[in-house]
C-alpha cells in the first residue's frame, strides 16, 4: 500500500517536471526587477536607523564576532553567490553544526532546530522577527536574489537534490516566498519544494506583491519563526 502511494507521488512529480511552465515574459521580468530595485532601496533607506541599532546590539553582545554573516548559497541555474544576514549565532556556529545534525527538526535536505544552542540572545529576537534576513536586500540590489522566489539552498543541500528538487534552481531565488508566508518552519523539505514549484508555475507581478505584503504581516506577527 505504502509502495503504491510512493509510486503515485513519483509519477505525479515526473509529470509536473515535464509540464512545468515558468512565466519568463519580458514584461514580467522587467516589472519584477524594477520592483526589486525600488522596494529594496526604499527598504534600506527607511530601515537604516533600525539596522544600525541591531548592528550595535550584535556587536555589543559578542564583540569578537562580525555583525554580518555571509554564506555561499546556490542561485539560478546553479550559480553560487554570497548571501548576507545579520549574525544571529555564535562565531563558530558552522563548526558546531556537525554535532547538532542528529537533532534536526525538519525532514529533508535542510537543517532547522527550534532551540538551537548556537543562537545568541539578540539572535533569538532577530530570527523570531526575521530581521536577520534584512541584509539580503543588498543581494536583491546586486541581482543575486529577488524579493520573491524559492529560498537559496546550501551547496551541501543541492548535492542531495533529485531532478524534481533541482527545478527550484530554474528561477532567481528570493528573500521570501509562498512557503514562508503559508507555513514557514512547520513544513518539511518536500512540502517546501512543492510550494516553490507551485509558485514558479503561477508567478506574476500581482502574486509577488501579495506575497510581499503577506511577508510583512508574518514578520509583524512573529508566528512560527525560529
Amino acid at each position: 500500500m505504502e509502495a503504491a502511494r510512493e509510486r503515485k507521488v513519483a509519477e505525479k512529480k515526473t509529470q509536473v517536471l515535464e509540464e512545468l511552465h515558468i512565466n519568463d515574459s519580458i514584461f514580467y521580468l522587467f516589472s519584477k526587477r524594477s520592483l526589486d530595485i525600488i522596494a529594496s532601496l526604499l527598504g534600506i533607506i527607511f530601515l537604516l536607523p533600525s539596522l544600525l541599532v541591531i548592528a550595535i546590539l550584535i556587536k555589543y553582545e559578542d564583540r569578537k564576532g562580525p555583525i554580518f554573516f555571509k554564506q555561499v548559497r546556490v542561485g539560478k541555474d546553479g550559480k553560487e553567490f554570497y548571501m548576507y544576514k545579520f549574525r544571529s549565532m555564535v562565531s563558530n556556529a558552522e563548526e558546531l553544526l556537525q554535532e547538532l545534525l542528529n537533532q534536526n527538526e525538519v525532514s529533508g535536505h535542510m537543517f532547522k532546530m527550534k532551540d538551537d544552542p548556537r543562537v545568541t540572545k539578540v539572535g533569538k529576537f532577530i530570527r523570531k522577527t526575521s530581521i536577520d534576513e534584512l541584509p539580503q536586500l543588498l543581494n536583491v540590489l546586486k541581482g543575486d536574489m529577488s524579493l520573491v522566489g524559492p529560498r537559496p539552498p546550501l551547496t551541501r543541500e543541492v548535492a542531495e537534490y533529485n531532478n524534481y528538487h533541482k527545478q527550484r534552481l530554474l528561477v532567481k531565488p528570493g528573500c521570501t516566498g509562498i512557503w514562508q508566508v503559508s507555513a514557514r518552519n512547520e513544513v518539511g523539505f518536500e512540502e517546501m519544494v512543492d510550494l516553490d514549484i507551485y509558485y514558479m508555475g503561477h508567478r506574476s507581478i500581482i502574486f509577488d506583491v501579495k506575497l510581499i505584503i503577506k511577508t510583512i504581516i508574518v514578520m509583524v506577527s512573529v508566528k512560527n519563526g525560529y
